[in-house]
């Protein structure tokens, strides 16, 4: 154990001599030998992505429906369940409702009286223009007119938001699929008493599907919108199409959305998942983490230059955008240089001894 501690404190003193101003360290190959120091050219492994990302799949608002009771009522009938395909229009509930018979007979009573007072109207203006009725008759007698025709209008549209059929009393009212797409969730069951808005079904279009990713804020920096994604494991794959500005305070991550484009009958609606995301060119580059050096709020990685002879290790700057087991992604370095990535915890002691003594 002595002579290991004068071997380091006198490989310490060379170094201190050596690096100069700069700090570059500066090694024989035996010293590096003796350290165990590997160096790992950048770029020979994977770079340009980064992996592990979480994310959820979701379907995206537009292509969402729900199917809800317009007026209170009973369910009398369900033609559908979650996970069966529906196409728009098709009758997929029907619901008894005393609410919308009272709507059916407001609209033909509104209907009929429409009717009477244009007929009134119609009436006054050939009696007006033979001389045989005061003007102040025929306004009124438009006034009325006017105002039916409102109330008709109001109540043939409360008809319509309700679903009901105008022009007849009585029968369910039947329910159908705003759109073609797959039920995803059931809110009632048959027999059921519900009020107005109640949930029926839920209804969805499969394709294409978003995929909200939850990413470090150092990644999500400097991210485009167009960037290729590939769900881990499956042939599902698609392109980032938002890039959120707000940060979740107790994760520190930022919302990436992506559109699959391909592959997305492999997913399901809120499904967790692991997506891969194509850093932009030269943005990011991958180490193992062994190569990541921490000094006083810094990281940095010790960049070789150097031949058979010897070697420098210069300590630069990087910045670590994620980091997923035991590979990172860093901002700093580029491809084709030579990072150490074994013996580092010995060179950070030499470096930070530089200047000391």
């Amino acid at each position: 154990m002595p002579a290991l501690r004068l071997t380091f404190f006198a490989l310490a003193g060379f170094f201190g001599l050596a690096a100069g101003a700069a700090e570059t360290l500066r090694l024989s190959p035996g010293q590096v030998e003796a350290l165990g120091i590997a160096v790992q050219t950048v770029g020979n492994e994977g770079g340009g992505a980064q992996g592990g990302l979480p994310a959820r799949v979701s379907v995206p608002n537009e292509q969402m429906r729900v199917v809800a009771a317009p007026v209170a009522g009973l369910v009398e009938m369900l033609a559908v369940a979650p996970g069966d395909a529906v196409r728009k229009g098709q009758v997929v509930a029907r619901l008894a409702s005393p609410q919308a018979l009272e709507l059916q007979r407001d609209a033909l009573q509104a209907g009929s009286q429409a009717q009477l007072a244009e007929h009134n109207r119609r009436r006054d203006e050939q009696l007006f223009a033979e001389g045989l009725i005061a003007a102040s008759r025929l306004e009124a007698s438009r006034a009325a007119a006017a105002q039916a025709a409102a109330q008709a209008s109001e109540r043939r549209q409360g008809l319509a938001l309700a679903g009901v059929v105008p022009g007849r009393v009585g029968g369910p009212l039947a329910l159908t699929a705003p759109l073609d797409g797959v039920v995803l969730e059931q809110g009632v069951g048959v027999g059921q008493r519900v009020e107005g808005a109640a949930l029926i079904y839920r209804i969805a279009k499969l394709s294409p599907l978003w995929l909200e990713i939850q990413a470090p804020v150092v990644l999500a920096a400097g991210l485009k919108e167009g960037l290729p994604v590939q769900v881990t494991g499956t042939p599902a794959r698609g392109r980032l199409i938002a890039v959120g500005r707000a940060v979740e305070p107790s994760s520190q991550s930022v919302l990436l959305r992506a559109a699959v484009e391909v592959g997305a009958a492999s997913l399901r609606p809120g499904q967790s998942v692991e997506v891969e995301l194509a850093l932009p060119a030269g943005r990011a580059l991958h180490l193992p983490a062994s190569a990541l050096a921490r000094q006083g709020g810094a990281t940095v990685v010790f960049v070789a230059d150097g031949g058979a002879q010897a070697l420098t290790f210069e300590p630069r700057p990087v910045t670590v955008l994620s980091q997923g087991g035991d590979r990172v992604a860093v901002e700093g370095v580029k491809a084709g240089e030579r990072v150490a990535v074994r013996g580092v915890s010995g060179l950070k002691a030499m470096w930070t001894g530089v200047g000391k003594d």
